[in-house]
């Protein structure tokens, strides 16, 4: 199922993709093909980081447009560290999915350890990818958010809705691959969203790339300090 919702709501199909990509790079020309339709002059590419940023990099690339990460962090369930009950992005608050909370019995109180710990480890990374550089302005411009995939989309609802708080003119959720409920979800959380392959069967985001390899925080810096240097904004990787 492709998923191409446009502003002013509804669905429409968004051509044929054909699974799986390559890698990240080439889901984000296909990514970028289809945003370039969208009208979004002086728009801002933020990838999450790590798996977005080289998706994220073909997009800003293709529309001539800057790059920058957005971090974010799972929250996760402490007997349980892999299974996210939540997430934070930076200059946003904790966003918990308070059904599965529920579920398990737990305030988001119970969780002000874990969300400490978190955001330590959020503002490693904020360090070590931007080096004390802000976030680039956003508000009243279009912001495309942009990550490798939507699982639960818990990190992503954290991250567009920290970057809504800044008053963006447009917001753009564009992922190459999502679950198909979870996609359902975030239509509400942003203008427009973009996913060109929705499936009902899946099970992880690495069964949509035939190339899925762990990144670390040198690639991600690599990628943004490629995407910095005039002139050099390659699709070759870091």
């Amino acid at each position: 199922m492709p998923w191409n919702r446009p502003a002013g709501g509804g669905a429409r199909r968004a051509g044929t993709v054909r699974l799986p990509y390559t890698d990240r790079a080439e889901a984000g020309r296909v990514l970028a093909a289809r945003l370039a339709t969208m009208g979004l002059d002086g728009a801002v590419v933020l990838a999450l980081p790590r798996g977005g940023v080289p998706v994220g990099h073909e997009i800003a690339r293709h529309l001539e447009v800057p790059l920058d990460v957005l971090v974010t962090r799972k929250i996760g369930y402490p007997p349980q560290p892999e299974l996210g009950v939540g997430a934070i992005a930076e200059g946003g608050d904790p966003v918990f999915d308070e059904g599965l909370l529920a579920r398990l019995g737990l305030r988001a109180d119970d969780l002000a350890p874990t969300v400490e710990a978190e955001r330590a480890e959020l503002d490693r990374r904020v360090a070590a990818y931007r080096h004390g550089r802000p976030l680039p302005p956003v508000a009243g411009r279009p912001v495309i958010v942009v990550d490798d995939g939507l699982a639960t989309g818990g990190t992503a609802r954290a991250a567009v809705r920290a970057v809504r708080g800044r008053g963006p003119s447009r917001l753009v959720l564009a992922v190459p691959v999502g679950a198909a409920e979870t996609v359902r979800s975030l239509e509400a959380e942003v203008d427009d969203l973009v996913v060109p392959v929705a499936p009902w069967d899946f099970q992880a985001v690495g069964q949509w790339y035939r190339d899925f390899g762990q990144l670390s925080d040198a690639d991600v810096t690599a990628w943004l300090e490629r995407a910095a240097r005039p002139g050099g904004e390659g699709s070759d990787g870091p």
